[in-house]
């Protein structure tokens, strides 16, 4: 007999108080009931139950067992809904956030694959350079530049976010040259109003970090606005590469100091914590971890 369902008919015998009431409730007769009890107790070797004609009680060891069973079904039953959920078809309304320049420039230009993909699911994406509350504001997963917070949440690493140094050509022409990161004191930069990228830039150098005040006319909370100025010879500007790349190759803007990388910033997807996780937020991960994750092309 099956061994899981013998333990299964033992437990709902304790929790209905009688054989016949376990049978009942498992819509099994008494006799067979009876014969799945006694056959685990012969399987353990000891005596579950002692019964009489009216009435039942465990005994001491039965009592132990009872409770390990209890736990163990329990156990199994959330396996079996986990590996349920696992075939689901994702479906429903999924909510991320994500930084302007990494949801408009890289992650909006995959999320149509997703959808084909997954036609029943409704992507409702927030983008906002302003730290988002997952868990009060509802969202089933957020993206996060910079150095995680202890926040309890699980963060999947991400590709490590980059950021390039460019200008416009004329700018350039108008301009004395570069040759080392300290030489933009001496240039319009285009601040970040949003990080310390608005006051200082740091630059990685055979010699380690070097970290350089930088200052200008125009500062903006927006990349877009930032590259706007930049493309109209406006100064310097260190935005991310999603942002710069298609101006860089056609010649609008010319990355600049490349013998000087700034440091990459860590980049993570975080998610509550939730054993029983929904399909759809399941498939979204396995999404951004295939196009954004350390090991994506």
């Amino acid at each position: 007999m099956d061994r899981l369902l013998s333990m299964e008919v033992f437990v709902k015998t304790v929790e209905m108080g009688s054989l016949s009431a376990a049978a009942d409730a498992m819509q099994m007769s008494s006799q067979l009931v009876g014969k799945h009890v006694r056959l685990l107790e012969q399987l353990l070797g000891v005596q579950l139950l002692n019964r009489t004609t009216r009435r039942q009680h465990l005994t001491e060891i039965g009592s132990a067992y009872y409770e390990r069973a209890k736990n163990i079904l329990a156990e199994v039953e959330a396996a079996q809904s986990l590996a349920e959920e696992v075939r689901a078809t994702p479906v429903g309304k999924l909510r991320i956030s994500a930084p302007v320049s990494f949801g408009i420039h890289a992650l909006s230009a995959k999320l149509s694959a997703y959808m084909a993909q997954y036609p029943e699911v409704a992507v409702e994406l927030s983008i906002t350079n302003r730290k988002v509350d997952l868990i009060d504001e509802g969202f089933d997963a957020v993206f996060r530049v910079g150095t995680l917070s202890d926040s309890g949440l699980i963060a999947r690493n991400l590709k490590p976010y980059q950021l390039l140094l460019c200008a416009s050509p004329l700018y350039l022409a108008k301009h004395q040259p570069l040759s080392h990161p300290r030489d933009l004191q001496h240039h319009q930069c285009l601040g970040f109003l949003h990080t310390e990228l608005r006051t200082h830039w740091t630059f990685n150098s055979p010699q380690g970090e070097v970290t350089v005040p930088v200052s200008g006319q125009f500062m903006s909370d927006s990349g877009e606005a930032l590259l706007a100025a930049a493309l109209q010879h406006q100064g310097i500007m260190l935005q991310p590469a999603e942002l710069v790349e298609k101006a860089i190759a056609s010649g609008h803007l010319i990355q600049l100091l490349p013998d000087f990388p700034v440091p990459c910033r860590p980049m993570h997807l975080l998610y509550a914590p939730d054993r029983r996780m929904t399909p759809k937020l399941r498939s979204f991960i396995s999404f951004v971890l295939a196009h954004f994750g350390p090991e994506a092309p």
